[in-house]
């Protein structure tokens, strides 16, 4: 250990720690404040800031870029051989992060939280960038394009919020909803076959078809487009159309990565909380793109696709990403998981039932449903901070650097 490390408080040693744990307390936060203003018309936001916008945009540039941030931080440096971000410039980072969350509900003017959250962003893309172009690891050039985007999206948020760019809001939503589902399921393409792989007790090769990882790419591309211009036009004809070619486009993303994860699949994996975790996870993204088809004929709604992808996929898949990588660099055994996350996952995953399912069957009783996934979801991420905080705050246990 150099004396770097000694000298640098455990939680700033690497990206993950921060990030990881403000990610599991803003699950939880923001969770609340969306129950206090959703479900009981509590006013603490700016009326220049409608509660349902900021929920969209919370649970995406808050939560889901704090888990990308703390993944990324961590995973380049082992890509790379070079360090990340620690100890000061990663406080900085992270009170960015931190500061763009609560000045929305502090009365300060929205140029603050812009400021905070598009300056987070810009150091997180330098952050990762600079360790992959001094090393010419041009194949994470995806990666980075996609934190680039992420940022347009943000900015493109941002200035419809503020009035220069009405359509800024839909356009600067969505594709940054999409941009995650996309670094989600580029990231789950690259470790999820490997887990499988190494986490097993038999011996076990995961399939992984090239040509469906080149089509699954390009057609999601289109997909998006599609789907944020028949969300963000004013002409009902081109929206119109650009809903169906989503729909049919979702259908094909749907069995794609359907025969992606039947390659992945061994039975033992029902064994072991931190593989099954990741393959359900996996399974609502396409639960995600079947509701997405369904949408143009009435037969499930906008959100309910939405909240498949948010809570089920999302949501499953950063909890049991944070689960695993907190345990690796933390000098823990990853194939010796505490007990009690199988309970953390089966929570989660009662939330996204709870929030799809009985809505899709019931829709009279949607706030009673919406209600308990939100309550569910609390839960799961009180017992995810109540695990991993202390492990997040402390030293690796074998003395490592990290």
């Amino acid at each position: 250990m150099s004396p770097h490390t000694v000298s640098t408080p455990a939680l700033l040693r690497l990206g993950f720690r921060p990030f990881f744990l403000g990610a599991g307390a803003f699950a939880v936060v923001s969770m609340g404040l969306w129950m206090a203003l959703y479900g009981f018309g509590w006013q603490g936001l700016t009326p220049a800031y409608p509660a349902v916008f900021w929920h969209g945009h919370e649970m995406v540039f808050g939560y889901a870029v704090a888990v990308v941030a703390g993944f990324l931080l961590t995973a380049i440096r082992n890509w790379t051989g070079l360090p990340t971000v620690s100890h000061w410039p990663l406080l900085v980072l992270a009170g960015l992060w931190l500061l763009a969350r609560l000045l929305p509900f502090t009365g300060a003017g929205l140029v603050w939280t812009v400021a905070a959250d598009l300056g987070f962003m810009a150091g997180l893309l330098a952050a990762a960038a600079i360790p992959i172009i001094r090393t010419r690891q041009w194949v994470q050039a995806g990666i980075i394009s996609k934190l680039l985007l992420l940022w347009l999206a943000n900015a493109g948020f941002y200035l419809g919020l503020s009035g220069y760019w009405p359509l800024g809001v839909t356009v600067g939503l969505y594709a940054g909803f999409y941009l995650i589902l996309a670094l989600i399921l580029t990231m789950g393409r690259r470790v999820i076959p490997f887990f499988i792989e190494r986490g097993i007790d038999s011996p076990f090769k995961a399939r992984n078809r090239v040509w469906i990882d080149r089509t699954s790419l390009v057609l999601f591309l289109v997909f998006v487009l599609a789907q944020v211009t028949a969300l963000a036009t004013g002409d009902r004809t081109a929206a119109w159309l650009a809903a169906w070619l989503a729909a049919w486009l979702a259908l094909v993303q749907a069995l794609l990565h359907a025969v992606r994860l039947w390659g992945w699949h061994q039975r033992e994996i029902w064994r072991k909380p931190l593989l099954w975790v990741l393959f359900l996870a996996y399974g609502w993204l396409i639960a995600g793109f079947v509701l997405t088809f369904l949408v143009p004929f009435g037969l499930a709604s906008f959100w309910l696709a939405l909240h498949a992808f948010g809570v089920g996929g999302i949501g499953l898949m950063t909890a049991g990403m944070m689960a695993r990588v907190t345990l690796g660099h933390t000098g823990r055994n990853v194939f010796e998981p505490p007990p009690l996350l199988t309970v953390l996952f089966l929570l989660l995953l009662s939330a996204a039932v709870v929030r799809v399912l009985p809505v899709w069957w019931w829709p009279a009783q949607q706030a009673v449903w919406v209600m308990a996934s939100q309550l569910l979801w609390i839960a799961a991420f009180l017992l995810l901070l109540w695990i991993y905080a202390p492990m997040l705050a402390r030293p690796r246990v074998d003395g490592g650097d990290g």
